[in-house]
């Protein structure tokens, strides 16, 4: 019993890694009431499945996961088929525990109370909604067999996206395309709640539906079938970074999703990809759209692209576990002009893993409130090594980073000592292109924006000789403090 125990516990853990041979993986899904939504369980169930169908192909597994889920609505069989129609062979052989679990965690929908279901807390530290992941795998797989038209992209997020354009417009859609939300325990997840006024695309269905996106176009474009689907979910989603963070990482992994993504699609095959999907939703609703969808889609593609490809995926404050902040924060006022690099010196060691990442986060808030008195955690934004962005301050409320300076700049600060060495190269393109890039295009960062080492402003070794080193060749950097100097220095220059 405590060895199962540790296993149910152990979410970062595969199961096999912490169970006997003796041990089934049915008894970990029995030993607790209410399974956690995690990837790790879910993946568990998978191996489950395939411990005890031995002979099923990947797509077998994938057809019974949807059947057990009842995916199987009009869109989804005009490619793929009916399950009735496209099974082979007995049905799955598994536990009822495992059947349930599986049936109540694949099937997505959003409760009266702005709950989502459907959706699992990944080791990188997003959510990621199950079915249009499901769906991609299985549009690959029947894709590579050469069977007709697998229809990928429709199933994964089109067909989503599109229906999400036409129901908000103007600023609704800019507020209203990708919610996110909060669990309700970062160890044990079981209550996914989003943050505002649910929208039809919410994160967790973007996140899954690129995922199936980005899975689905490898299994078609490959000529040999991976072994276990579990070992493709494990390797895509449980990558372990090393001491260079993502510097060798694999390219077939979750927290590059939006990097993959955005080379596989260009905003003028996803604007095509999203009509072609609404004519197939209506043909076979029987409607008939009352207004040409093109503009409308035109702008949505635009807009989800700025948000989900051009910006860096950020953690926000209740994805990793922030306490709440104390007194009445001060709002910015926007665009701002500078933003100050800093790094944490403690913790010294770069965090490679959201488990690091988030603990780090956690760490600083609290010396920052206990130690410091502060209201919060200071810098606005943390970068990590495990290639995320994490949410201080924000984008709309002032910092404690650059004591004279904090109304003026975001501080953003890297996780680790880098007095004598460097951030990862993935970790320095974050802070140096991609953050300001996002803050720019939503109109947080004015354009012609400078960037100082926190020693410039304050007498401070921050952020690191070699940190402060690295970013004097940046383009925005600016080596006078001097406001006047540096408006003509980025007047000049940008």
């Amino acid at each position: 019993m405590e060895e199962l125990a540790e296993a149910a516990q152990c979410y970062t853990c595969t199961y096999r890694q912490l169970l006997p041979a003796s041990v089934s993986l049915a008894s970990v899904f029995r030993l607790t009431a209410a399974f956690p939504r995690h990837m790790s369980y879910f993946i568990g169930a998978v191996e489950h499945i395939e411990a005890r169908n031995p002979n099923l192909k990947p797509l077998d597994v994938v057809k019974g996961l949807r059947e057990i889920s009842g995916l199987d609505d009009m869109f989804t069989q005009h490619y793929l088929g009916r399950i009735s129609d496209r099974r082979s062979g007995a049905a799955l052989l598994l536990d009822s525990e495992v059947s349930q679990f599986l049936g109540d965690v694949i099937q997505h929908r959003v409760t009266d109370r702005g709950e989502e279901e459907g959706v699992v807390l990944a080791h990188d530290g997003t959510t990621v909604a199950l079915a249009p992941l499901l769906l991609g795998l299985e549009a690959g797989l029947l894709g590579k067999s050469g069977a007709r038209s697998s229809g990928l992209h429709a199933l994964t997020l089109t067909q989503m996206l599109g229906r999400a354009f036409l129901g908000l417009r103007g600023p609704a859609l800019t507020r209203g395309l990708g919610t996110k939300g909060c669990w309700n325990n970062l160890v044990s997840p079981k209550v996914f709640t989003l943050s505002r006024t649910p929208s039809f695309m919410t994160d967790a269905l973007i996140n899954g539906g690129m995922d199936g996106t980005i899975l689905g176009n490898e299994l078609s474009g490959t000529t040999e079938h991976p072994l276990k689907l579990s070992s493709l979910l494990t390797g895509y989603y449980r990558y372990h970074a090393g001491p260079e963070g993502l510097n060798t990482a694999a390219p077939l992994i979750s927290v590059l999703r939006r990097d993959n993504f955005k080379a596989l699609v260009s905003p003028s095959v996803l604007q095509e990809q999203v009509l072609d999907s609404l004519r197939v939703y209506w043909t076979l609703r029987g409607d008939v759209p009352v207004e040409d969808p093109a503009p409308v889609v035109k702008q949505g593609v635009e807009i989800f692209m700025q948000t989900h490809t051009a910006c860096p995926t950020i953690i926000s404050r209740c994805e990793w576990g922030a306490a709440p902040y104390r007194g009445t924060p001060t709002q910015l006022t926007l665009p701002l002009s500078y933003m100050y690099i800093h790094h944490t010196y403690e913790p010294g060691e770069p965090c490679v893993s959201f488990e690091q990442c988030a603990a780090a986060m956690r760490s600083m808030q609290r010396y920052h409130q206990e130690s410091n008195g502060w209201d919060d955690i200071g810098y606005s934004f943390v970068a990590g090594s495990d290639g995320y962005i994490y949410e201080g301050r924000g984008w709309y409320w002032q910092g404690a980073h650059t004591g004279g300076y904090n109304s003026k700049g975001y501080g953003v600060a890297i996780i680790g000592d880098f007095t004598v060495r460097l951030p990862s190269q993935h970790t320095l393109n974050l802070v140096k292109d991609e953050l300001p890039a996002c803050a720019v295009s939503g109109g947080r960062l004015v354009p012609t924006y400078i960037v100082h080492g926190h020693r410039q402003m304050v007498a401070t070794e921050c952020p690191g000789n070699a940190l402060y080193e690295e970013i004097g060749t940046w383009p925005h950097f600016c080596v006078s403090a001097n406001d006047s100097i540096c408006a003509i220095y980025a007047t000049l220059h940008f």
